[in-house]
């Protein structure tokens, strides 16, 4: 249930941003959520259309990108994505690495008129 808030964070961020520019109306919210992220776009889709109603979001499309794990290992200092289904350096095999990337989610852009 934590898409909620997460839901109520984009309204947050695209409303005003949507109107300092000057938009009447919010056509397109583009997010970029990672893979570890733990958000179900399908969940913020539906708290989008019932949180929009009544705002210049109402109707607004919602567009996602994942956004994939990436590491970067101890042993040989690779720094990029990974599989996450095989949770291992690409390039040694190593088990022991850290994790970079693919944990967060943000407004990427929006498209407006």
């Amino acid at each position: 249930m934590h898409e909620l808030a997460i839901t109520e964070g984009i309204m947050e961020t695209a409303l005003p941003a949507a109107k300092a520019g000057g938009a009447k109306k919010i056509l397109e919210i583009r997010l970029k959520i990672g893979e570890l992220s733990g958000v179900f776009p399908e969940y913020i889709e539906e708290y989008l259309q019932v949180l929009a109603k009544g705002t210049i979001a109402e109707g607004a499309a919602l567009k996602v990108e994942r956004i994939p794990v990436s590491i970067k290992c101890a042993d040989c200092t690779f720094e990029g994505p990974i599989d996450r289904k095989n949770a291992k350096c690409p390039k040694c095999g190593s088990l022991d690495f850290r994790i970079t990337g693919g944990r967060e989610y943000y407004v990427d852009s929006l498209e407006v008129e």
